[in-house]
C-alpha cells in the first residue's frame, strides 16, 4: 500500500525521565511519569496552572498532528459540510406529557445546544425555558448537564459543566420569570431530585478528587453554604447518585460499584425524613427499585439470578430475605432495566443479543412482548413523566433504519409512530445492507458482529472495514443508526460492531468472561473478529482500521501490541491505555471504584500481575505498529490526558516503522469531546479523514 502521509515535520519526541516503581517484589519503571500534572485537580477547573512544561509538550504534539494530517484538511471540510447535511438543524422531540404541559426539547437553525421548552398538554405554542445556545454564548466549553422541572411547574434546576471537567454548578430558574435565583451550587454531579412539594431539591456534591461523596438537600430561597446533609458514602470505592421512583412518592440515593449495589429511600413528601436502607450491600449483589401503590419492584441478580430477575416487597422492608421472586430469572434471558406505571410493569431485556420489551398487567400478570424482525437492530425504553398512564414510549432503529419514536398503549397494545430521524440530505435504507455474523472465537465462543455496507460493495476481500469494540463494563453497543456511518460506507467501507466479551450481549456470562482474570478474552475476540472477517472475504488484513474509545481506546491498545500487522490503522479516542499506573493511584477519580472491575493491583500480586500483562502501556514493545490516530481530552476525570500522552510517548520510542503515531489533545474539553452538535463533527471528520487516507480512499 502507498505512504498515505507525506509530512517532513519532526514528531516531537519526550523526555525520558526514569522513575521507579516497585510493588509485590516487582520493579517498574515509568520513563514519561512525569507527563502527570501534580496539580490535577486544580487542571480540571482551570487549565491555566498546567505545568507549562506539559502544556508545551501537549502543544507540540497538536501542532504535529494537524502538519501530518494537513494534506486532508479540504476532505475533512468536506467530511464536516457532508455530516452536517444529515442532522435536521430545527429539530425538536415529540413533547412528553406530564400535568397540564408537555415537556420536551428543540434546536433552532445553526445552534449548537438545545432549548428547553414546554407547551400546553392538548397543544399549543412552545415557551422556551431554557436556551442552552444562550448559556454557551461565549466559553469555550459548554455542556447541559439534567433540566428538571419541579412537580407544581413553576421551577427548573438545570446544571451546567464549563470546563469539561464534569464539576456541573447547578442553578435554579423560575419559570414564570424565566430569571435564575442567585443561590447557584458548584461541583455537583449535574442534576438534582425534587421534593414532591417542590420547595427543594435532593443533589450530589463532589469532592476535590471528583467523587460523589455526598447527598445534600437545597431548600429554595436558602444559602447553598446552609444546605443539609442527607447522607455521606464514606468509602471511596462507590459511586453515588441520587433519583426518583416513577410514583414520584419517594427519592432513591443509589450507591453502587461494578458489582455491588445499595439504596436508601427518603419519602418524597418528608424531604427531611431520614434515609432508609432497603438492603444493606453484599459484595457481588446489585438491585435497581421502583414502586407502585405501596409495592417496590426491584431488579436484581441476588440469589445466583445472574442474569437478572424482578422481585417485589412492601415498602417497609429492610431485609433482602423480604423479597419475593415475580419475575423469575430465567438463564439466557438478560433483564437491563424496568420501569413501574400504576397497572403495569414493563422492562426492557435481552436475547440472544437481540433486545425486546415485555409488559406484564399488575391485576392479574398477563404478559405480552414487543419485537422486531431485523437481524440486528436498538430498542430502548423512553423516560416518561407520568405514573398513572398506559403509554409508555420507546425508541427503535437499526443500522440502515433511522432513529424511531413509539407511543405504545400498554393495554390496548396500541403502536403508534411519533417520529422518525429526518436525514435531510437523504437516505434510502433500500441501499444497504444490515447483517449479523458469529465470528468463532479461541475457545469456540460465537462473537457477533453486526454488519452495515452498501448492497453494491464488492465483497470480495478488497472492500476497507472500519472494525468498532468496546467490550467492558458490561455495557452493550447497540446495533443502531449513526448517520456519520454513511460517509464511510458510501466510500465503500464495511462497517462493523464487535459485540465482544465485556459487555452483556450474551447475558451476565458474557460480562464475566471478559473482566477481571478473563479480560483477555475481550482482547482474543476482537482479533478473532477480524480474523472472520478476513476468512468470510469482507475484508482483508491490512485493510481494518480498528477503532474504540475510553474503555474500547483499552482495547485498541491492546490489540495494537498483539496483533499490530492485522490492522491497518488505529484510532484510539480517549483511550484508557496506563491501566496499571492508574489502578494503583487510588487518589484518582474513578481508580476505587473500578477496582471490582479490573482488580486492585495495590493488595493482590495476582491482579498486579494480570493487569500488568495487558495494560497497553506497559507492553509496548519494539516492532511495527499501524498508523494510530489517538485522541484526548485536557480536563478529562474519566481518562486523564497523560494516559494518551504517556502512551504515544512510548509508541514512538519502540516502534521500528515509519507509520505516524498521531496525539490530539483537545485543550477546551473532557472525556466526550467537544459539546456541541456541530463542533463535534469537526473530530468525527478527522478520525474518518484519518481512516481514508490510509486505507487509499480520500
Amino acid at each position: 500500500m502507498q505512504k498515505p502521509f507525506t509530512a517532513t515535520a519532526t514528531p516531537p519526541l519526550a523526555d525520558r525521565r526514569p522513575r521507579k516503581d516497585t510493588r509485590h517484589g516487582l520493579d517498574r519503571h515509568d520513563d514519561y511519569a512525569w507527563l502527570r500534572a501534580d496539580n490535577w485537580q486544580e487542571v480540571f477547573k482551570d487549565t491555566s496552572v498546567l505545568d507549562p512544561e506539559i502544556r508545551a509538550y501537549l502543544t507540540a504534539e497538536n501542532a504535529y498532528q494537524e502538519e501530518v494530517l494537513a494534506g486532508t484538511r479540504d476532505l475533512r471540510d468536506a467530511l464536516v459540510r457532508e455530516l452536517r447535511g444529515r442532522i435536521k438543524e430545527d429539530d425538536s422531540s415529540v413533547p412528553a406529557p406530564d400535568g397540564p404541559y408537555a415537556y420536551g426539547i428543540s434546536y433552532v437553525e445553526g445552534a449548537e445546544y438545545p432549548r428547553y421548552v414546554r407547551r400546553p398538554r392538548e397543544g399549543g405554542e412552545s415557551v422556551v425555558l431554557l436556551d442552552g445556545q444562550a448559556e454557551a454564548a461565549d466559553r469555550a466549553y459548554f455542556s447541559l448537564g439534567s433540566a428538571s422541572h419541579s412537580p407544581d411547574h413553576r421551577w427548573m434546576a438545570w446544571a451546567h459543566d464549563d470546563k469539561g471537567s464534569e464539576f456541573y454548578a447547578l442553578s435554579f430558574r423560575d419559570l414564570s420569570t424565566g430569571r435564575d435565583l442567585d443561590e447557584r451550587i458548584e461541583d455537583t454531579s449535574g442534576g438534582g431530585v425534587w421534593s414532591a412539594r417542590s420547595k427543594g431539591v435532593f443533589y450530589t456534591r463532589l469532592d476535590s478528587n471528583h467523587r460523589p461523596s455526598r447527598v445534600f438537600y437545597h431548600a429554595l430561597g436558602t444559602d447553598p453554604r446552609d444546605d443539609r446533609l442527607v447522607f455521606e458514602e464514606t468509602d471511596s470505592g462507590f459511586f453515588m447518585g441520587v433519583d426518583k421512583t416513577q410514583s414520584g412518592e419517594f427519592v432513591m440515593i443509589d450507591i453502587h460499584d461494578h458489582e455491588t449495589s445499595e439504596c436508601w429511600l427518603i419519602p418524597a413528601g418528608n424531604a427531611a425524613a431520614e434515609p432508609r436502607l432497603l438492603a444493606k450491600r453484599e459484595t457481588g449483589v446489585e438491585y435497581s427499585v421502583d414502586e407502585a401503590d405501596g409495592t417496590l419492584y426491584i431488579l436484581t441478580n441476588a440469589d445466583g439470578a445472574r442474569d437478572f430477575k424482578i422481585a417485589t416487597a412492601s415498602t417497609d422492608a429492610a431485609r433482602r430475605e423480604d423479597w419475593v421472586d415475580y419475575v423469575p430469572h430465567e438463564d439466557g434471558r438478560m433483564i437491563l432495566s424496568h420501569l413501574v406505571l400504576k397497572r403495569h410493569l414493563v422492562w426492557l431485556e435481552r436475547r440472544e443479543g437481540l433486545p425486546r420489551i415485555v409488559v406484564k398487567r399488575l391485576a392479574d400478570g398477563a404478559e405480552h412482548a414487543i419485537a422486531f424482525d431485523e437481524e440486528a437492530y436498538s430498542l430502548g425504553l423512553s423516560g416518561t413523566y407520568e405514573f398513572d398512564t398506559t403509554a409508555i414510549r420507546f425508541t427503535y432503529s437499526s443500522l440502515t433504519t433511522p432513529g424511531q419514536t413509539f407511543e405504545y398503549d400498554v393495554e390496548t397494545r396500541e403502536r403508534r409512530l411519533l417520529k422518525t430521524q429526518e436525514v435531510p440530505s437523504g437516505h434510502d435504507p433500500d441501499a444497504y445492507v444490515t447483517r449479523r455474523v458469529f465470528a468463532p472465537a479461541q475457545d469456540g465462543e460465537l462473537v457477533p458482529v453486526s454488519l452495515l455496507y452498501r448492497k453494491d460493495t464488492a465483497l470480495d476481500g478488497t472492500a476497507p472495514c472500519l472494525l468498532y469494540g468496546y467490550g467492558s463494563y458490561g455495557i452493550t453497543i447497540p446495533a443502531s443508526f449513526n448517520a456519520n456511518a454513511f460517509s464511510l460506507v458510501d466510500r465503500g467501507f464495511v462497517w462493523a460492531i464487535a459485540h465482544i466479551r465485556g459487555g452483556k450481549d450474551k447475558g451476565f456470562a458474557w460480562y464475566e468472561a471478559g473482566r477481571r482474570q478473563n479480560k483477555a478474552n475481550t482482547f482474543n475476540d476482537f482479533v478473532a473478529v477480524a480474523d472472520h472477517l478476513v476468512a468470510e472475504r469482507f475484508t482483508s488484513y491490512g485493510r481494518i482500521v480498528a477503532n474504540g474509545g475510553s474503555a474500547g481506546g483499552m482495547l485498541m491498545g491492546a490489540v495494537a501490541n498483539m496483533a499490530a500487522e492485522k490492522f491497518g490503522a488505529i484510532v484510539a479516542v480517549v483511550p484508557f491505555v496506563d491501566v496499571l499506573n492508574t489502578m494503583l493511584d487510588d487518589t484518582l477519580p474513578l481508580t476505587p471504584p473500578e477496582w471490582p472491575e479490573w482488580g486492585n493491583p495495590i493488595l493482590s500480586p495476582q491482579d498486579y500481575e494480570i493487569i500488568a500483562s495487558y495494560s497497553p502501556y506497559d507492553n509496548v514493545k519494539a516492532q511495527a505498529y499501524p498508523p494510530m490516530l489517538v485522541l484526548a481530552g485536557l480536563t478529562d476525570p474519566r481518562v486523564t490526558y497523560w494516559e494518551p500522552a504517556k502512551w504515544v510517548a512510548r509508541l514512538r520510542e519502540m516502534k521500528t516503522n515509519d507509520a505516524p503515531i498521531l496525539l490530539r489533545t483537545n485543550m477546551d474539553s473532557g472525556h466526550g469531546g467537544a459539546s456541541g452538535r456541530f463542533s463535534r463533527l469537526e473530530e468525527v471528520a478527522t478520525i474518518y479523514a484519518f481512516a481514508l487516507q490510509t486505507m487509499g480512499k480520500a
